[in-house]
């Protein structure tokens, strides 16, 4: 059974394995040296994504998932670069 604005059981399955990665290498991009953070700030940022994940996987809507997602891959990508994401949700 498939469904237009809701989760599938089998859906969210499939999204599982990416947001658990896109969640550890967030939480690893933190520790980057790239990034001049204080050890207080880099706990402080790491239990930011830890909460904004936990509130993300109450999340049902397709729609809502897939920006989710897409807004984690940009934050990675920000760190990678060794820039903080202020407000990534804009993009």
């Amino acid at each position: 059974m498939t469904s237009l604005l809701w989760l599938t059981a089998e859906e969210a399955a499939k999204n599982r394995g990416k947001v658990l990665s896109l969640y550890r290498q967030l939480l690893r991009s933190i520790n980057s040296q790239k990034l001049q953070l204080s050890y207080a700030s880099r706990l402080a940022k790491k239990a930011e994504i830890k909460t904004i994940f936990l509130f993300g996987s109450e999340e049902v809507s397709k729609h809502n998932v897939a920006d989710l997602i897409r807004t984690g891959e940009y934050a990675l990508s920000q760190l990678k670069q060794g820039k903080i994401p202020n407000n990534a949700t804009q993009y």
